[in-house]
């Protein structure tokens, strides 16, 4: 940072000696002598005072910009934003220490900007804070990589398949009368799976545990119902039990951005075709959904594109969520309308995740909807998971952190200590563990093989895991009921459905079940 010029000329331009500025700042003459001088700097404190004293940005002082300082002197700019109100998926000032570790965890080097970033963290939320922020992002962009860092992983298509592993698989199909029972399983598995989890999405196992073994439902085997809940336990459970969609008092599926993104994939090929770009992604993001409707990474991504960011740029600006999960719940239905074709329907993955996300969450999409595609012609567990691994680079931190869990189950390992073992290797209490592609990926296929086709056991093993509930459940449901089909789900468990389906998307509203088999059955031709 240089800011010696800028300093010395806002002096001047207010006819200020050396002395008279020291003491509105509250610092020693000679401390003003060294700024102007270069050998030493203002503190971030410091600086953001003179900003606000002179009604400058701090960009102006630090990149010397003495056109804009003039102006700014010339009239204050006092329309500003309440930085206080703005949600932090949407400010990226309030997500520095996010960044920094997201950052290194992509190999990144940004060890000269820890103490910066960490000092502007702290800040309250401001405009000054906020032009920090944007220097730190072009820190961030422009960033080398650490020495040594083994991983490679790329967020290009092209470069994705040039590090995959070859798999052969014999190509197989199924009858169409097979093949819509499966169909129907997979959306009912993904449907029910987020209900399953639904109602205690974001509570932690220490509360979860004692919460299903209070309501005789632990091991996990059925949904959680409001008779479960007793006047007691809304007391003494700090995770909020209260106005929850328990199972027992719905008439349809509820909302839920897990269910909402398969039925938008839907529509996208209904109006685009399976030729669709990620401009055609972004552009019905904007025009089928509410803002609210997205989280975390769909959420900078629905600013970008709102911005003019186009993909993959909406991915990358200011996003420090890239990696994780939202886009892995969003690849089943290119899944879904390529049976027995894993390589296409990760394709498809791709070039939806790519708006909003790169590297391992990028990758997450691409392993379900692999997954999806031939769990609809395979019914060995190990196999489905597999060839959604043959999708991805065998270079990432995802691939490996599957094989992990693989070799686990292949070498005998308990079920238990297997998620115990996730547990400890991620943070639940920590929002970046909780929410990340890679931790939520184990889940799943963990429940996957100890659920061993099991339908109920298998969504029960990915919610009462804990992390995101809802997000597991339903990756897990619709792998598993397309593996198996619809004849393999309790009515236990789709009699809560009522047949129906909640959206928040425009026009579409309220869906039946047979609606959506049926256009499924039209895009798969």
């Amino acid at each position: 940072m240089n800011a010696a010029n800028a300093i010395r000329r806002l002096r001047e331009a207010n006819h200020l000696s050396q002395t008279e500025f020291a003491e509105i700042f509250q610092v020693s003459p000679q401390a003003v002598q060294k700024w102007e001088e270069g050998s030493s700097y203002p503190s971030i404190p410091n600086l953001i005072d003179i900003c606000k004293h002179f009604s400058v940005s701090v960009d102006s002082l630090l990149m010397e910009n003495s056109g804009r300082i003039v102006e700014e002197l010339r009239a204050a700019k006092n329309i500003f934003p309440n930085y206080e109100g703005i949600h932090e998926w949407e400010a990226y000032s309030k997500n520095l220490e996010l960044e920094y570790r997201q950052s290194t965890e992509e190999g990144l080097d940004l060890s000269t900007w820890r103490d910066t970033m960490t000092a502007v963290t702290n800040l309250p939320d401001c405009r000054e804070k906020d032009q920090f922020a944007d220097i730190l992002f072009q820190a961030v962009i422009n960033a080398e990589a650490i020495p040594g860092y083994i991983y490679r992983e790329p967020s290009d298509l092209s470069q994705i398949k040039e590090l995959r592993k070859e798999q052969h698989l014999d190509r197989r199909q199924v009858p169409d009368r097979v093949l819509r029972e499966k169909i129907r399983g997979a959306w009912l598995g993904r449907i029910i799976g987020c209900l399953l989890g639904k109602p205690i999405e974001g509570i932690h196992t220490n509360e979860l545990l004692p919460l299903l073994k209070e309501s005789g439902n632990y091991p996990m085997r059925r949904y959680i119902v409001s008779s479960d809940i007793s006047q007691e336990m809304y007391e003494n459970f700090s995770f909020r039990l209260q106005d929850r969609c328990w199972a027992d008092i719905i008439s349809a599926a509820p909302i839920d951005d897990d269910t909402n993104y398969t039925v938008l994939a839907q529509v996208l090929i209904d109006r685009c075709g399976k030729d669709f770009t990620p401009a055609d992604v972004g552009h019905l993001w904007l025009t089928s959904q509410a803002k609210d409707a997205y989280c975390t990474a769909e959420r900078v991504a629905f600013r970008n594109l709102v911005n003019g960011y186009a993909p993959p740029a909406s991915a990358i600006y200011k996003n420090p969520y890239r990696e994780w999960i939202g886009a892995q719940i969003r690849g089943d239905y290119f899944g879904y309308i390529n049976p027995g074709d894993p390589e296409m329907a990760a394709d498809m993955a791709w070039r939806d995740a790519s708006i909003s996300h790169v590297k391992n969450g990028i990758y997450g999409e691409m392993f379900v909807a692999a997954m999806n595609a031939w769990a609809a012609v395979c019914d060995d567990t190990e196999e489905i998971i597999l060839s959604g691994l043959a999708q991805i680079p065998s270079t990432s931190r995802l691939y490996e952190s599957i094989e992990a869990v693989l070799d686990q189950y292949r070498n005998g390992v308990p079920e238990e200590k297997v998620f115990q073992a996730i547990h400890s290797q991620w943070n639940e209490f920590n929002q970046h563990d909780w929410c990340h592609t890679i931790s939520n990926a184990m889940i799943v296929v963990a429940s996957l093989l100890y659920g061993q086709g099991n339908f109920g056991k298998s969504i029960c093993l990915a919610v009462q895991t804990g992390f995101d509930t809802d997000c597991n459940g339903a990756t897990v449901g619709s792998i598993v009921g397309m593996q198996k089909g619809a004849a393999a789900i309790a009515e236990q468990w789709i009699q809560p459905l009522h047949g129906k389906l909640e959206t928040s998307i425009f026009g579409v509203n309220t869906v039946s079940v047979d609606q959506l088999v049926e256009k499924t059955m039209e895009h798969i031709g």
